[in-house]
């Protein structure tokens, strides 16, 4: 398989596939393309093993990006910018790790929560990309892939509805920072795909049963 034909992989979201051509591809050429098709599958790859808390073998794949970044142009900045990312994402999901283990209750639940909504949306299909992105003091709780639509994704996890059903925490102003977090995202990048809001609410606990998963896809945000 060509680089050529493995960036189009990546493109569709196909990233396992993605990354073992380009080490078959790599194998047996380690010239500039075939160098640029390893890397960046290799980022693909650490992101998800972060995204699925396989923190061991995302920091394995990060060893290996620290070797190949030595050996390739970085006129752009994109392979400074690319580690200092996936760099981040390790701290991330050890800090994440750490919040579950030993943080208040209420935070634990909310990784938890998001958590859960990440597994939720796989086993539809969606890919995900990012879990907890970060704009100055605003988040977006998940940002994945349905088919050719960007979903942005707000989590809200409850113990039980007792007080307040958790939709209603999504009012006027967690919305209005939604709004800015994601344009700031969709601008960031460039995107010009499709894009949606989507909220996913959570009843329950770790050690409390089934818990209750709502999917409201296409929420009105804009």
């Amino acid at each position: 398989m060509t680089a050529k034909e493995i960036f189009e992989l990546r493109k569709q979201g196909r990233w396992e596939e993605a990354y073992e051509a380009a080490r078959a591809l790599y194998a047996e050429d380690k010239g500039l393309y075939a160098c640029s098709a390893m890397f960046w599958t290799a980022v693909d790859m650490l992101r998800e093993r972060a995204n699925e808390d396989r923190m061991e073998e995302a920091h394995k794949i990060y060893l290996a990006l620290q070797r190949l970044s030595k050996v390739m142009d970085d006129d752009k900045g994109w392979i400074r910018d690319a580690m200092k990312n996936c760099d981040m994402l390790l701290h991330k999901g050890i800090s994440r790790k750490n919040l579950v283990d030993n943080g208040p209750e209420h935070l634990q639940i909310g990784v938890w929560g998001e958590e859960l909504a990440a597994s939720f949306l796989r086993e539809k299909g969606f890919v995900i990309l990012q879990l907890d992105w970060r704009s100055k003091h605003r988040d977006i709780d998940i940002i994945a892939q349905d088919g050719d639509c960007l979903v942005f994704v707000e989590v809200k996890t409850r113990r039980n509805c007792d007080y307040a059903d958790p939709l209603s925490a999504v009012d006027y102003k967690k919305l209005k920072n939604l709004r800015l977090a994601i344009n700031h995202y969709v601008k960031y990048h460039h995107i010009d795909n499709p894009f949606r809001f989507d909220v996913i609410t959570i009843v329950g606990t770790p050690s409390g049963g089934t818990p209750e998963i709502n999917h409201i896809e296409d929420f009105r945000i804009f």
